[in-house]
């Protein structure tokens, strides 16, 4: 152990829903405003959109080994600090994604058939970044929260912070992994956004895993501690809490939209899945640790409580069933259905006007397919 050992996040966690399904009230004082009253109709949106997403997941890995997918980035056991960070935003609020957001997405109205175009390499990310108020996913591990930083200084400068209009203010959030957080951006990010008071919420996912390489190897505090080293607070929150992700990421939401700054959000996860369809994490983790999380699954918990609580009856968890099946079966179909990419679309937005350089490079490339259409 070269770090803390943080096997259940600590005391520091922020949690509102326990994984055995038990709503808890008596938080620390620290803790109080995040202690939110939801109605039962939020609720069970939440264990939708959780289940839904999960579906995406599923089917995407699914289409890969199948062959349809190159590759894909799996979020199974990350659906609730997805879900819950996508629910708290506005419809003004930017998100700048990696490439494991597919909650999100979901929580921003994107059709996830543009999310299988991406990694299916039919394109490059087709969805208007303007429309959804969500960015084009990032391959480049940190480059994203730059992005993010810049972008929330520019609604600084736009006007649209610290207004007190809850349908102007607005807020980014950058969302990024743990192991993104040892990146030189990651850093550099920090500094600009507590230099300028960047409105700007940087979440990280705390899956325990850099692709192979344990948190305990990346930090010898708890992540979110970070975040004063910087001049900003942090937060630690349970990551499996749809509930108490969705209270903590609205709460920093608005902070920042306030004008009062930036804010470090760490949830506290566990990757369930391989980091991409090309790892295999048993060779470098114990079948017993992914066992412990699987007692923490997000949509286990939720499914609980409402079902104890009364707040569902069964035909609702039928009719989620009967979605995330038709859902399946359309990702499925629209995934196969795909047309090949025109090979000279490349050339079609690497700039907004097309430089002497690259309209060369297109030109010779054309003539190149002409020799194969000629034959």
């Amino acid at each position: 152990m070269f770090g803390p050992s943080q096997q259940d996040g600590g005391p520091e966690l922020v949690q509102l829903l326990t994984p055995e399904g038990e709503r808890v009230h008596n938080l620390p004082p620290e803790f109080a405003q995040f202690d939110l009253d939801f109605s039962a109709e939020q609720l069970r949106g939440f264990y939708r959109d959780m289940v839904l997403t999960r579906r995406i997941d599923t089917e995407a890995t699914a289409l890969q080994r199948h062959g349809e997918l190159g590759i894909w980035a799996q979020l199974l056991g990350q659906e609730a600090a997805q879900v819950g960070a996508g629910r708290a935003l506005r419809p003004q609020d930017h998100v700048f994604p990696t490439y494991r957001e597919h909650g999100v997405a979901w929580c921003r109205g994107l059709d996830p058939l543009r999310l299988l175009g991406l990694f299916r390499g039919v394109d490059q990310g087709s969805w208007d970044p303007e429309e959804f108020h969500f960015g084009l996913y990032t391959i480049v591990i940190g480059a994203q929260t730059l992005h993010a930083t810049g972008y929330a200084m520019g609604m600084q400068r736009d006007g649209v912070v610290g207004t007190g209009d809850p349908d102007r203010d607005a807020a980014v959030v950058a969302h990024f992994g743990d192991g993104a957080s040892s990146q030189g951006d990651v850093n550099e990010a920090f500094i600009f956004a507590a230099s300028y008071n960047a409105p700007v919420v940087f979440f990280c996912q705390n899956n325990q895993w850099a692709i192979s390489e344990p948190i305990e190897r990346q930090t010898r505090i708890p992540l979110y501690q970070r975040a004063l080293g910087f001049g900003f607070p942090g937060v630690r929150v349970d990551g499996n809490d749809v509930l108490a992700t969705y209270a903590v990421t609205q709460a920093a939401l608005q902070r920042a939209r306030d004008g009062q700054g930036p804010t470090f959000v760490e949830a506290y996860t566990y990757r369930m899945g391989a980091h991409t369809t090309t790892d295999d994490p048993t060779r470098y983790r114990l079948s017993d640790d992914v066992e412990h999380w699987k007692l923490k699954d997000p949509i286990a918990r939720l499914e609980v409580y409402l079902k104890r609580n009364g707040l569902a009856e069964g035909s609702f968890f039928g009719d989620i069933k009967d979605e995330a099946d038709q859902l399946g079966a359309t990702l499925r179909e629209g995934c196969k259905a795909m047309p090949d990419p025109r090979p000279l679309s490349m050339f079609d937005h690497v700039y907004a006007e097309l430089t002497d350089e690259l309209a060369a490079q297109r030109d010779g490339f054309a003539a190149y397919l002409a020799q194969f259409e000629e034959a």
